[in-house]
């Protein structure tokens, strides 16, 4: 893509007339053989206006600048000498009024660009380039003429390209600060893939990729009269980019004349052989882009840490003066601080992606889809610069239709915490497999805190909601309290004990059971939706109850707002620099099951309980208008049935439950769970969990704090 030039500001630092200037750009100037002025000479000259002596500045009363002279006078001896008319043919001089009124203001940041005054060109009697013979176009950036400048370049530029911390923005500094100012155009070619720090290449074979291009505006090219891009065609006018003119990828041949130029990692000119033979391998055979066969273009490699990632070409327009030796020290400066820059940026993306990495599989993937509750979840990290953080938030599918919904925070914004966290949550999963009340598994997850280190501190609030009582049971260690949006619009903060956060010890927990209506939502959060350095805890929380609310009465006292719009509004509500820590967010909408969809008994543990059994199922599939899967559903309740009486000595539960699905779950109070096996051809059971395999949509076994359950489902006719 072409870019703009920024600017064509004049350079600031020493004066352009300062006879100074010849002595930096020719440290061994030629001898002066004509004799020393006498005083008095000396005092006539000072006192005539206009006039200098050989070799001695004259100066401005009135500015106090330095090499101020006439239109007769002269300005300090240079390395060519004077010409014909007595002006310095390097550095002509300029009146007092003249500089005056043309001196720039200070920038000390800005890039030096070559001016189009005439104190830095050369011109002829009548106002040419004496080294082309042509005309010079209003505010054509002239090259660098003293080392001076160049410095002053170098510095400026290497500033301008480290600012870039991702690749793309490394890449447009260095094209932005080369053009106009170094070059008319560029091309830059990195290695596709980039290799990554000190990581071996995939494949032996080396492939640039052309990365980024940028040149003068084309309204330039019509000023000159000279067009870069010769010999295309008009009535392709996507054809005006310098990415369309060259080749986009190049496989650098081993052995070949750009591989040789790369390996030597300094720059060249373009009519030196090498590049000569390397820069139509780089650009393409049949490209359409004339690069100059003299010194105006540089062929410079870019070599990062380990070794070369790409190239650079630096091209000028035949009306402007060649590159110089020195230039070639200038490209070698702009190509070492785009390489590092590049390999730095490289390894940046490599970390961001590795901590994006990290920080997804430590969060759900997907949340799951359980009976009567939907679902919806939001994460954001504190900053791009932090993408890792200690804040999990988790729904996990419990027996019994119930669902436990968790969300925890670990002090800290590191790898470190976010390997913490994902051991709390693994170990939360765990917990949650059992069945274990919520006061329960926040005090195993203090005490495995405690064993992961003295200093491991979290905030943690699990609750478990059950679809058929439409109840709640909630415990906390020491995290913010969760708001409950009605179905009315009313929105509540939820009366929760605060208890401890985690990892502190010797704590007890305390759970509290709360009324859960259906069309209610819950949500839960982290302390960084609340908490920030403009607000504290409290009021972010009033603000949150109160942006429920509002959302709440714009979908009106009969419908509540969708779930994931709700999320989206919740968020919205963060302001800058409210972004001080990580947000995990978890919304659950109640919907819950009816009393009339639920079937439940009791079975004691004997031999006519599976007769039992199937005429209860065949009663209530009757009531419920679902006769078409009486036989499958006695068939399998017998089976599982069977199961349980044959071990349980206790009752046996039976619950039949009518969502979207039959679900059939059967309880009892042995610990260990079934396993499908093969049976034998002269085995006499242990087909029964091979029928519920292949009739069942899906099955399980879930083990609890008093026995297990083993459910299955099947889909509605």
């Amino acid at each position: 893509m072409t870019e703009q030039p920024t600017s064509y500001e004049r350079p600031q630092g020493v004066d352009p007339t300062d006879a100074r200037g010849a002595l930096l750009r020719s440290p061994a100037p030629a001898p002066d053989s004509s004799p020393l002025p006498s005083p008095a000479d000396r005092a006539r000259t000072d006192g005539a206006p206009g006039t200098a002596s050989p070799g001695v500045p004259a100066r401005s009363g009135k500015s106090g600048t330095r090499g101020k002279a006439g239109k007769g006078g002269t300005a300090g001896m240079g390395a060519k000498g004077m010409d014909p008319a007595g002006s310095d043919a390097e550095h002509s001089q300029l009146s007092a009024a003249e500089t005056d009124a043309h001196r720039p203001r200070p920038a000390p940041e800005s890039i030096p660009v070559q001016p189009g005054g005439e104190a830095r060109s050369e011109r002829g009697p009548e106002g040419q380039e004496r080294r082309t013979g042509q005309g010079l176009a209003p505010g054509r950036p002239t090259p660098m003429r003293r080392d001076g400048d160049r410095l002053r370049f170098v510095g400026a530029a290497t500033r301008r390209i480290a600012r870039g911390l991702d690749l793309d923005e490394i890449v447009m500094g260095l094209c932005r600060a080369t053009v106009p100012t170094f070059s008319d155009a560029i091309l830059v070619y990195l290695r596709d893939p980039l290799p990554v720090g000190d990581e071996r290449p995939a494949a032996d074979r080396v492939v640039l990729r052309l990365r980024r291009t940028d040149r003068i505006p084309e309204e330039r090219d019509q000023e000159t009269g000279f067009a870069l891009l010769a010999a295309l065609p008009q009535e392709s006018p996507e054809l005006s980019e310098l990415s369309a003119a060259v080749a986009e990828l190049c496989e650098v041949r081993p052995g070949g004349a750009l591989a040789e130029v790369l390996r030597g990692v300094r720059p060249v000119f373009a009519d030196t052989p090498a590049a000569r033979a390397a820069l139509p391998e780089l650009i393409g055979e049949d490209s359409q882009l004339v690069v100059p066969d003299d010194q105006r273009a540089i062929l410079a490699p870019l070599r990062g840490r380990r070794r070369v990632i790409g190239a650079a070409v630096f091209v000028r327009r035949p009306d402007r003066m060649p590159f110089e030796n020195d230039d070639l020290l200038v490209a070698a400066q702009l190509a070492t601080h785009s390489a590092l820059g590049i390999d730095k940026a490289v390894l940046y993306d490599r970390e961001a992606y590795i901590a994006d990495e990290l920080q997804r599989t430590m969060l759900p993937e997907t949340l799951p889809r359980p009976t009567g509750v939907r679902l919806a979840s939001r994460y954001l990290p504190a900053a791009e610069t932090a993408r890792v953080g200690g804040d999990w938030y988790d729904a996990i599918p419990l027996p019994g239709s119930r669902v436990a919904l968790v969300v925890g925070d670990v002090m800290g914004h590191s790898m470190t915490s976010a390997a913490i966290m994902g051991q709390l949550r693994t170990t939360a999963q765990t917990l949650a497999g059992l069945d274990l009340p919520p006061q329960e598994v926040l005090h195993h997850l203090d005490e495995q805190a405690q064993r992961l280190g003295t200093d491991r501190m979290a905030t943690c609030l699990y609750a478990v909601y059950d679809p058929v009582s439409h109840r709640i049971t909630i415990a906390n260690a020491g995290h913010p309290p969760p708001v409950l949006l009605h179905l009315g619009g009313r929105a509540e903060v939820l009366r929760v004990p605060p208890g401890a956060p985690i990892g502190v010890g010797g704590v007890d927990f305390e759970a509290v059971e709360l009324d859960a209506p259906a069309g209610a939502t819950l949500l839960l959060y982290t302390d960084g939706l609340v908490e920030s350095r403009l607000r504290d805890v409290a009021t972010g929380i009033e603000q949150l109850r109160e942006k429920l609310a509002a959302t709440a009465q714009l979908t009106g006292p009969d419908h509540p707002p969708p779930l994931e719009a709700l999320c989206d509004e919740v968020l919205d509500m963060l302001g800058p620099g409210d972004r001080d820590d990580d947000i995990a967010l978890l919304a659950a909408r109640f919907d819950g099951i009816a009393p009339s969809d639920v079937a439940y008994w009791f079975l004691d543990p004997e031999d006519a309980a599976p007769g039992h059994a199937r005429r209860l199922a065949r009663r209530a599939l009757t009531r419920w208008g679902m006769e078409e899967l009486t036989d499958s559903v006695e068939l399998l309740v017998s089976e599982v049935v069977t199961n349980a009486v044959r071990y349980a000595s206790r009752p046996v539960t039976l619950r039949l439950l009518r969502t979207d699905v039959l679900r059939c779950e059967v309880g009892d109070d042995v610990p260990q769970l079934p396993r499908l096996r093969q049976a034998r051809a002269t085995d006499e059971g242990g087909r029964g969990l091979f029928l519920v395999n292949r009739l069942a949509r899906r099955w399980g076994a879930t083990r609890l704090s008093t026995g297990k359950v083993v459910w299955f489902e099947l889909n509605r006719g």
